[in-house]
């Protein structure tokens, strides 16, 4: 199963619900620090309270701590970000891929999209909006990759 990797995210209830989908899906989560709140923080717990103790969650000290534990098990990195060079529709996604986004006000950083495989973007037809919501890129992507890997 591809496993979903938030770098530096810093808002609780988009965690929250990712980690709900995570859970539902019974995906990995990964959470690269640093994080704009404490993985204990009320509000992250409220998005996703009933769903915590099923929750795949590692988590990474660093970006680099990230980076040399999924090259340790293998896969594809794939960073999404306004800038990606292919579609999220046109990947040919694999059991193994690390789906990688960024926090919600600055994306991936730059040393993380360096070492990426393939960087992908989600199409949006209006120029009067920059991005989606962190939470629903990442379930956009998620249930797209889950729905070719079936």
């Amino acid at each position: 199963m591809p496993r979903i990797v938030l770098v530096n995210p810093q808002i609780p209830p988009n965690t929250g619900n990712i980690a709900r989908s995570t859970a539902a899906t019974e995906v990995e989560l990964h959470l690269v620090a640093p994080l704009g709140f404490e993985i204990s923080d009320r509000y992250l717990k409220r998005a996703g309270l009933d769903y915590w103790p099923h929750v795949k969650l590692t988590y990474h000290n660093s970006p680099e701590e990230f980076l040399k534990a999924a090259k340790n098990r293998g896969g594809r990195l794939i960073g999404f970000s306004v800038r990606g060079k292919q579609d999220y529709l046109d990947c040919e996604y694999q059991e193994d891929d690390w789906l990688l986004f960024g926090s919600e006000t600055k994306g991936l950083p730059p040393e993380v999209l360096t070492q990426c495989d393939l960087t992908s973007f989600i199409t949006m037809k209006s120029d009067h909006v920059r991005s989606l919501n962190l939470s629903v890129s990442v379930s956009v992507v998620l249930f797209e990759s889950l729905r070719q890997l079936r």
